[in-house]
C-alpha cells in the first residue's frame, strides 16, 4: 500500500510544476504589467530582467511554507491518509482553477486560491472526523480559520487602499509634471527618482528579502531597528545618483520602471512560492516523517503533529522551482493574455473592448458622472481651467505602440511596492495581484483614460477581474471540499481517477487556448500594425485587406450555419440545432470586436479618405451583422420549436423549400467569391440582379404560404406555418443585405488612399 503513496507524492510534484506553470501565467501581470504597457523596453529584455528576478526571489526564498503545514489545518488531528487526501485535492483543485481563469485571460490570486482549497478540503475532512468521533473533536480544533479571515480581509483592503492611494499619488505626480514631463524633470529628477529608488529598495528589503535563506534574524532584527536611517541613507543616495543620471542624458523612467519590474518579480517569487509549491513539499515531508516513524501505526492512525515544525526546504527545491518559473514565464502564451486584458484596462488610447458592458457598470458610470458633473459646478472656473492645463492628454509623451507612458508606469511599481511592503510591516495579507492591478486602475483613472466611450467597458472589466478574484475563494473552497471527499470515500481509486480527470482538463484546455491564441495572434499582428502605422496610406491598404477577409470569413460561416441549422430544423435534430446555435452568439460577438478594432483603424487614415470610406465602411458592416442578426431571428424561434415537440415542417413545405435553400446558398458562395476575388473593374450588376429575382421567388412562396393557412381548417399546423413564414422572411431579408452588402463593398474597395 506505501507504494501508491509514494506515486501520490510524485504526482504531487508533477502537478506542481503544472501549478507553478499555470500560476507564474497568472502571477507574471503583478511585476509587467506597467512596463509592457509603457513599452519601456522590448518585451524579451523585460522577460529577461524579470526571470533574474523570479529565479533570484525562488533561488533565495528560505521555503517557509507553514501556511501549507500548519497554516489553515491543525496536523496534530490528522492522519497520514488524511492530510495526503486533503493536498492531492487541493493540487488537484488549483491546477484546474487557475488554467481556467487564465485561459479566460482573467487575473486571481494564487494566495486565495491556495488558502480557500485548504479550508475546503479541511472542512471536508474536519466533517467526518466530528462525525466519527461524536463531536469529541470539534471544527474550532481542527482548523485555523483566523488566517482565511484574514486573507478575506486584506481583499477588501487591498482593493480599497491601492485604488485610492494610486488615484491621490497619480493625481498629484501629473499636476507636478504633467504630460509633457520632461521640462520638468530638469530639476525634479533628482528628488522623483530618490523616492521611486528609495521606495523600491525598501520594498525589496522588507518584503522582498526579509525570509531569505542569507537572512539570519540578527540580520533582520538590525534593518528593522535602523529603519529610518536606512530610508533616509537611501533617499539622499539615490536622489544625488538619479540627478547625475539625468544630466548624463539618461531616462531615470526607464530605470525605476525596470528596478520595480525586477523587484515585484523577486519578491513575488520568493513569498508566493508556497502558492505552487508549499503543497508538494508539506506532502513530502509527512512521508518522510510517516516512513520513518509510522510504518508500524498504519497510515490511517499516524498523526502528523510533526507539521507543526517550521520547514526547511532543501536549496536544491528552490532552485529547480526557479528554473521552472523562469521557463514557465519565458514561454507561456496565457501570461501575455493576463497581461493584455490589465493593460487593456489601463490604456492611455483607445483599445480592444475586453469585456463590453453590464448593467452594473453602466450605473456606477451614471453615479460616477452626476459626482462629476456636481463637482464641476462647485468648483470655481480658474481652479478647473488650471487643473485641465495640467491634464492635457494631447502633450503625452508615448513610446510607439505604448498604452500609457512610463511616468504612470513608475507611479503603478512604486505605489504597489510602498503599499505591499507597508501591508507586510503591519502583517496584513496583501496579495500582489490585489494590490498592482487596483493601482493600476487607480493611476488610469486619475489619468483621464477612462473617457464617456470606454468607461462602462473599464469598469465591467474591473468588476469582472475583482469579482473573479471573490469567485475564486467560493469556487475552490466547493471543489476541494467536493474532491475531498471524494476521495476520502472513494480511496485511491477516486483519487486516480480525479487525477486523471485533471490531467485531461489541462491537456484539452491548453489545447483549445494555443488554437484561439493563434487566431487572435493572426488578427492581432494586422491591427497592431494598422495602429502603430504612422502612414496613413498604409493604414487604409491594411484596412481594405483586413474588411474583405472578415466579409469572406462571416460570409462563410453565414452560409456553413444556414445550411447546417437549416438539415438540423427539417431532421428535428434538436442537439444539432442548439450545438449550432451556441456557435452563434460567440460569433456575433467576435464580429463586434472586429469591427470596433476596425473602426479605431479608420480614423487613422487620411481625413479624406475617412469621409469618403466612412458610409460604405458603416453600410457594409451593418449589412454584415444583419445577416448574423437574421440567422439569429431565424434560429431561436426553430429551437424553441422544437423543444416544445410541436408537429414538424411538412413535406410539402420542405419539398418547395428546399430548392430556396440551395439557391441562397449559392447566392452566397457567388458573393464569397465576388468579395475574396475582387476586381476593381468589375461590376456586380449580374449577381445584384440574380438577388433581386431571387427575392421575388421567396416573395411568392410567402403569399403561397399564406394561403395554404388561411384554407387549412386544421389549427393543429398553426405555430408550423407561422415558423414557416419566419423562415421565408429572413431568408428574403437576408438576400436583400447581401445585395446591400455586395453594392456597399464595392465602393469602399474603390476609394483610393491618400
Amino acid at each position: 500500500m506505501e507504494f501508491l503513496y509514494i506515486g501520490i507524492i510524485i504526482f504531487l510534484f508533477c502537478l506542481a510544476i503544472s501549478d507553478i506553470i499555470v500560476g507564474v501565467s497568472n502571477d507574471a501581470v503583478n511585476f509587467l504589467n506597467s512596463a509592457v504597457g509603457s513599452k519601456t523596453a522590448k518585451f524579451r529584455n523585460l522577460i529577461i530582467i524579470a526571470s533574474i528576478g523570479v529565479f533570484l526571489g525562488a533561488s533565495l526564498s528560505n521555503g517557509m511554507m507553514d501556511i501549507a503545514r500548519h497554516g489553515i489545518f491543525q496536523p496534530q488531528y490528522f492522519s497520514f491518509a488524511e492530510l495526503i487526501t486533503i493536498m492531492l485535492a487541493v493540487m488537484v483543485t488549483d491546477v484546474i482553477l487557475l488554467d481556467a481563469f487564465n485561459s479566460r485571460g482573467l487575473p486571481t490570486s494564487t494566495t486565495v486560491s491556495l488558502v480557500f482549497e485548504l479550508l475546503g478540503g479541511t472542512v471536508a475532512l474536519a466533517m467526518i472526523k466530528n462525525i466519527q468521533t461524536d463531536g469529541a473533536l470539534t471544527f474550532a480544533q481542527m482548523i485555523n480559520t483566523d488566517k482565511a479571515l484574514s486573507v478575506i480581509l486584506g481583499i477588501f483592503l487591498s482593493i480599497a487602499i491601492a485604488f485610492i492611494f494610486g488615484m491621490i499619488i497619480q493625481w498629484i505626480v501629473r499636476t507636478i509634471f504633467t504630460f509633457n514631463y520632461k521640462p520638468r524633470m530638469k530639476y525634479l529628477a533628482g528628488i522623483f527618482g530618490g523616492i521611486a529608488v528609495t521606495a523600491i529598495v525598501y520594498f525589496l528589503l522588507i518584503k522582498g528579502l526579509k525570509d531569505s535563506s542569507f537572512m539570519t534574524a540578527d540580520a533582520n532584527a538590525w534593518i528593522k531597528e535602523h529603519t529610518g536611517m536606512l530610508v533616509l541613507c537611501l533617499f539622499v543616495g539615490s536622489s544625488i545618483i538619479m540627478q547625475i543620471l539625468h544630466w548624463c542624458k539618461v531616462n531615470i523612467l526607464k530605470v525605476i520602471v525596470l528596478m520595480g519590474t525586477l523587484s515585484l518579480a523577486m519578491a513575488f517569487a520568493g513569498n508566493d512560492l508556497v502558492n505552487f509549491v508549499g503543497v508538494p513539499l508539506a506532502g513530502f515531508s509527512a512521508w518522510q516523517d510517516y516512513s520513518a516513524n509510522g510504518m508500524g501505526v498504519g497510515a490511517d492512525n499516524y498523526l502528523m503533529g510533526s507539521l507543526l515544525e517550521p520547514a526547511h526546504t532543501p536549496m536544491i527545491f528552490l532552485i529547480l522551482s526557479g528554473a521552472t518559473m523562469v521557463f514557465a514565464l519565458a514561454t507561456s502564451r496565457k501570461a501575455r493574455n493576463v497581461i493584455n486584458t490589465e493593460v487593456n484596462l489601463t490604456n492611455q488610447n483607445e483599445s480592444e473592448a475586453t469585456f463590453g458592458s453590464s448593467a452594473t457598470g453602466r450605473r456606477l458610470v451614471q453615479i460616477a458622472n452626476s459626482f462629476a458633473t456636481w463637482l464641476e459646478k462647485v468648483t470655481p472656473l480658474r481652479v478647473r481651467n488650471w487643473i485641465d492645463s495640467r491634464f492635457n492628454k494631447d502633450e503625452a509623451i508615448l513610446v510607439k505602440g505604448a498604452a500609457f507612458d512610463q511616468m504612470r508606469a513608475a507611479v503603478n511599481l512604486v505605489v504597489s511596492s510602498l503599499l505591499i511592503a507597508l501591508g507586510t510591516s503591519l502583517k496584513l495579507p496583501l496579495s500582489t495581484t490585489f494590490v498592482t492591478f487596483t493601482v493600476a486602475m487607480g493611476t488610469s483613472l486619475m489619468d483621464r483614460a477612462w473617457d464617456r466611450e470606454s468607461a462602462v467597458g473599464r469598469v465591467t472589466g474591473m468588476m469582472s477581474v475583482m469579482g473573479g478574484w471573490l469567485l475564486t475563494a467560493v469556487i475552490a473552497f466547493a471543489v476541494c471540499f467536493a474532491i475531498a471527499l471524494i476521495m476520502h470515500y472513494g480511496s485511491f481509486i477516486a483519487m486516480i481517477l480525479l487525477s486523471l480527470v485533471a490531467l485531461f482538463i489541462i491537456i484539452r484546455s491548453n489545447i483549445r487556448f494555443n488554437k484561439k491564441a493563434h487566431e487572435k495572434e493572426k488578427n492581432k499582428t494586422v491591427f497592431d500594425q494598422m495602429m502603430s502605422s504612422g502612414d496613413p496610406e498604409e493604414v487604409w491598404t491594411l484596412l481594405k485587406g483586413q474588411i474583405q477577409e472578415g466579409t469572406v470569413k462571416e460570409l462563410n460561416y453565414v452560409s456553413n450555419y444556414y445550411t447546417n441549422f437549416i438539415d438540423c430544423f427539417v431532421n428535428e435534430n434538436l442537439k444539432c440545432l442548439r450545438r449550432q446555435f451556441n456557435t452563434l452568439h460567440a460569433e456575433i460577438s467576435d464580429y463586434k470586436a472586429v469591427r470596433r478594432k476596425e473602426i479605431l483603424a479608420l480614423k487613422r487614415t487620411d481625413p479624406t479618405v475617412s469621409v469618403q470610406a466612412s458610409t460604405w465602411f458603416h453600410l457594409e458592416s451593418n449589412n454584415t451583422s444583419q445577416l448574423l442578426y437574421s440567422l439569429k431571428r431565424i434560429s431561436e424561434p426553430c429551437k424553441e420549436h422544437l423543444e416544445n415537440n410541436f408537429n414538424p415542417l411538412p413535406k410539402d413545405c420542405a419539398e418547395e423549400f428546399a430548392p430556396v435553400s440551395e439557391a441562397f446558398l449559392v447566392l452566397l458562395k457567388k458573393a464569397t467569391d465576388y468579395v475574396d476575388k475582387f476586381d476593381p473593374t468589375a461590376t456586380p450588376t449580374e449577381l445584384t440582379k440574380e438577388i433581386s429575382a431571387y427575392k421575388k421567388e421567396v416573395a411568392v412562396l410567402r403569399q403561397n404560404n399564406l394561403e395554404r393557412f388561411n384554407a387549412e381548417s386544421d389549427t393543429s399546423n398553426f405555430n408550423i406555418y407561422i415558423l414557416y413564414q419566419t423562415i421565408l422572411q429572413e431568408t428574403q431579408q437576408m438576400a436583400d443585405d447581401l445585395k446591400h452588402l455586395i453594392r456597399a463593398y464595392t465602393y469602399l474597395s474603390t476609394v483610393k488612399g491618400k
